[in-house]
């Protein structure tokens, strides 16, 4: 995405216009601006005035256009400037900027991607009435808001002056011609109102209002213990909501307030201590108490999620009430302030940052999945808690578990050269392969067994929420001990894998050998092994992309188990009249519990199965070199082709070169996923780049000094 919008950037922005060159006059161009030009080239203007401010030190091509519109020393020039900018707040919608400009039209989180790819794709025309969309054009530049923060007191007062008196030109909707009461501010208002219209919108959403009630009464749960909450909760519902209904009328009433005071006093004079401008400043700080009520119950939605679900439509939505509210703020401290220069310079500011982030798609998704990624991250981090030793006993434990899921996958090893042999087209044999990995997995899972390589995925999120509070010096310690059981409960599960899928598949090969006359498999396939899983193949690279597609099973794992609590499925399971009539009311019960229990696990193991099979026949397809090697299948095929081909086999380095191909494909699988799963973990809990360095630091030193905590349980923990 980077590369194209780097290729073709050039045509999406400004370069069908004419740039300054070398030798541009700024004198001239000032001396050109002509408030009777059409709208698009009084637009295109602009544009060339800002790109001459870039040109060389922004900063101090900006003192430069202020000094040479001087009222005192060049006041012609001043009016002609004047008159072309009151002349575009004329033709464009002002409120469309100051409302709408960084919000999508539309709550949706593929509604605002959308609009970034096309804004980032398709050229925008200058010949536009919209402020929001000229606004855009005018600050394209990353650069913007730094330069314009830069600029010193003196300048901002004069861009502040130059603009209010555009703004009060009575060609203007606003000016003195127009008879608008509340002269410049006028759009201000309407722009709070349109946000308040939106904000309360949102507020009332079924989304919101479904959530809302159970934030509050969970709130009353931790503050006032279970007892004699419910009341309690229902007035903190309803004043939340209240809060949400009030907000049009209090910007109205505001308004109205303002429009007297402006009758008596004059658009000048609203700030004076009058009756008047007293009671616009009680309900100015109303307006306040009743913006922080909203974000509050907004962001209190954001601790309430983990039981009823989280999409990213919620989180985009929730975002965007909150961005509006802030926004609100800004115009309010504009309409209220004697001299609005300061606060129109934080809201200038805000709106070119505004404008900088709206450009980016990564950031788009880096803000409004974050809180997705931690909800799926935790749901996988409940799953990978099994998977963790710290005891002894656990220890064993899993090294027993390893071994059964081990003799299940031997199994998986035969079934899998069985589909192979029906000579079924690529994508059918890929399905039929894929279906024979997913109900291995199935198997093991119901069994309780486990897959060494399936742990890394689940248990890195389990690790991450170690990472809650990273800076004292006690909870990197605690992060250390997770790390040395993690790598403990990782080996264990190789080891019990590897160590009874070798010696199940020789034992079965030797079976059949002594049944049957001849091996499971032929001289054939076992050559193909050999062949195919050698160290001086691409092994490797496989092996790594498997460890890839570990990844993305436990992110289906935990998405899928968000959606089935997002959209309370097992409350569907349980009270479906259907349900109940065939299985009975207790039953049905077990049923849904069963469902929630477990959805995780057969998401995971049903989508890597899955992908095993069929990912690398699409990926042919397609023509990328892809394929999967998994070290415990891997490690059956081998022991398959040795069962075959006999002891001779052990002097032929073909065969050496697989089995020593055997354990840098464990740690590939093993590290890729584990790497991938910790990276969203700690990302989506937020953890500082500094801090990440002191942990990895830190795993270092243990590493260093008591290495054989990585490897067996310590006596003491025993």
């Amino acid at each position: 995405m980077g590369v194209l919008s780097r290729l073709v950037r050039p045509f999406t922005r400004q370069a069908w216009w004419p740039r300054p060159g070398n030798g541009f006059d700024i004198e001239t161009l000032l001396d050109q601006a002509d408030a009777q030009a059409a709208p698009v080239q009084r637009h295109i203007w602009l544009i060339r005035l800002l790109d001459w401010v870039r040109r060389g030190e922004p900063v101090s091509g900006m003192q430069c256009v202020v000094r040479l519109l001087d009222a005192n020393a060049h006041p012609a020039r001043r009016e002609r400037v004047v008159a072309l900018l009151a002349a575009v707040w004329r033709d464009t919608d002002v409120a469309a900027l100051l409302a709408d400009f960084g919000f999508s039209p539309r709550a949706a989180f593929l509604n605002e991607l959308g609009e970034r790819l096309r804004a980032r794709l398709l050229p925008q025309s200058p010949e536009t009435g919209d402020m929001a969309v000229l606004f855009g054009l005018l600050f394209s530049d990353a650069d913007d808001a730094d330069w314009l923060g830069a600029l010193d007191e003196v300048t901002l007062d004069g861009i502040g002056a130059l603009w209010l008196e555009a703004l009060a030109h009575p060609e203007t909707p606003f000016g003195e011609a127009a008879q608008a009461p509340l002269g410049w501010r006028e759009p201000f208002y309407d722009a709070m109102l349109y946000q308040a219209t939106q904000v309360r919108a949102i507020g009332f959403s079924p989304a919101f209002r479904a959530r809302i009630g159970i934030s509050v009464s969970r709130d009353f749960d931790a503050a006032e213990g279970e007892a004699h909450h419910g009341d309690a909760a229902d007035a903190g519902t309803a004043s939340t909501r209240a809060a949400f209904r009030q907000l049009t009328h209090v910007i109205e009433r505001m308004r109205d307030h303002a429009v007297a005071e402006a009758v008596v006093q004059g658009p000048a004079g609203m700030a004076s201590a009058s009756d008047g401008a007293t009671t616009l400043l009680h309900e100015a700080q109303y307006l306040r108490v009743l913006l922080d009520t909203c974000i509050e119950a907004a962001r209190g939605l954001h601790g309430h999620l983990d039981t009823q679900g989280i999409s990213v439509n919620l989180v985009f939505q929730i975002d965007q009430l909150c961005e509006r509210c802030r926004r609100i703020e800004l115009l309010l401290d504009v309409v209220l302030a004697p001299r609005p220069g300061p606060a129109l310079h934080r809201l200038l500011l805000t709106l070119v940052t505004v404008a900088r982030e709206r450009r980016s798609v990564r950031a788009l998704f880096a803000q409004h999945t974050s809180q997705l990624a931690r909800r799926v991250a935790e749901r996988s981090a409940e799953t990978g808690e099994h998977y963790i030793t710290r005891t002894r006993s656990e220890y064993l434990d899993m090294l027993w578990r390893a071994a059964g899921g081990g003799a299940v996958l031997a199994g998986t090893t035969f079934m899998k050269f069985a589909v192979l042999a029906l000579g079924l087209s690529p994508f059918m044999a890929g399905l039929g392969a894929g279906v024979n990995y997913a109900a291995s997995f199935v198997i093991v899972q119901w069994l309780h067994f486990t897959v060494a390589t399936k742990q890394p995925a689940m248990t890195a999120p389990a690790m991450a929420a170690k990472l809650a509070d990273v800076r004292s010096d006690a909870a990197i310690e605690g992060f250390v001990d997770e790390v040395a059981h993690l790598l403990r409960s990782q080996m264990a599960g190789i080891l019990g894998n590897l160590l009874m899928v070798a010696p199940v598949v020789l034992g079965v090969q030797a079976l059949a050998w002594w049944v049957l006359g001849a091996p499971l498999i032929d001289s054939h396939k076992a050559h193909h092994v050999l062949d195919s899983l050698t160290l001086w193949g691409p092994s490797l690279w496989y092996a790594a992309f498997t460890g890839v597609l570990l990844f993305a099973s436990s992110i289906l794992a935990g998405w899928a188990e968000n959606a089935f609590v997002l959209h309370r499925l097992d409350s569907a399971l349980r009270h479906n009249p259907h349900i109940q009539a065939w299985l009975g009311e207790a039953r049905a019960a077990r049923w849904s519990a069963w469902w929630r229990d477990n959805v995780s696990g057969l998401a995971a193991n049903i989508s890597l199965g899955l992908m095993l099979g069929i990912v690398p026949v699409v990926a042919h397809f397609v023509g990328l070199p892809l394929d999967v090697r998994h070290v415990t299948l891997s490690t059956g095929q081998v022991a398959a082709a040795l069962g075959t081909l006999g002891t001779p086999l052990l002097h032929e380095p073909d065969f050496w070169w697989c089995v020593a191909a055997l354990p840098l494909t464990g740690l590939l699988n093993v590290g890729v996923s584990f790497t991938l799963a910790l990276r969203v973990a700690v990302r989506s809990r937020g953890v500082r780049i500094t801090d990440r360095a002191r942990l990895w630091r830190a795993v270092l030193r243990r590493l260093w000094r008591q290495p054989g905590s990585f490897v067996w349980p310590p006596r003491s923990v025993g």
